[in-house]
């Protein structure tokens, strides 16, 4: 998907252009925002936690805004279309996360420190075909760091 919107030389990323969407979403698309996720397991520095799954927009619009806490070894994957720079922002969301830029290979990226309630832009350093949210302290504290696997990631195209 192309935009013409423009943001600091670079195309807006989907993520705010999918939240500035939802602002004129209809009932039905509320209301499957509203779907509890699916959740998957997965494998973090040799750590098992458990996902919940954001596929379709309105869930990665919805990301965990609102929530006040993440379960211990929990969080959220977010599971893109197409590999290719992906950004995230914290509007909205009351807790402090780590974000790791994956790509299609389940290979981390980049980590990206998000501070809550904040709209600052986080960026993958290159295409990213997932993006694993976290408590922040919980990547850091495991040495999570770019160049490892996380296994256990879906297939992407098949998730729904």
């Amino acid at each position: 998907m192309k935009t013409l919107f423009e943001f600091r030389g670079s195309v807006l990323p989907r993520v705010v252009l999918s939240g500035l969407l939802m602002l004129g979403a209809s009932p039905s698309a509320m209301a499957e925002a509203a779907k509890p996720m699916k959740t998957i397991g997965l494998m973090v520095a040799n750590e098992r936690v458990m996902a919940e799954v954001a596929i379709t927009p309105e869930q990665k619009t919805r990301g965990l805004m609102g929530r006040l806490e993440l379960p211990k070894n929990g969080g959220m994957l977010f599971v893109f279309e197409t590999a290719r720079r992906e950004c995230m922002w914290m509007k909205n969301t009351p807790l402090a996360l780590t974000v790791a830029f994956i790509d299609a290979q389940g290979a981390v990226l980049n980590l990206a420190r998000m501070a809550p309630m904040s709209e600052t832009i986080h960026c993958s350093s290159g295409p990213a075909a997932y993006a694993l949210e976290m408590a922040q302290g919980w990547m850091e504290s495991r040495g999570v760091k770019p160049g490892d696997v996380i296994a256990g990631l879906p297939p992407r195209g098949t998730e729904r």
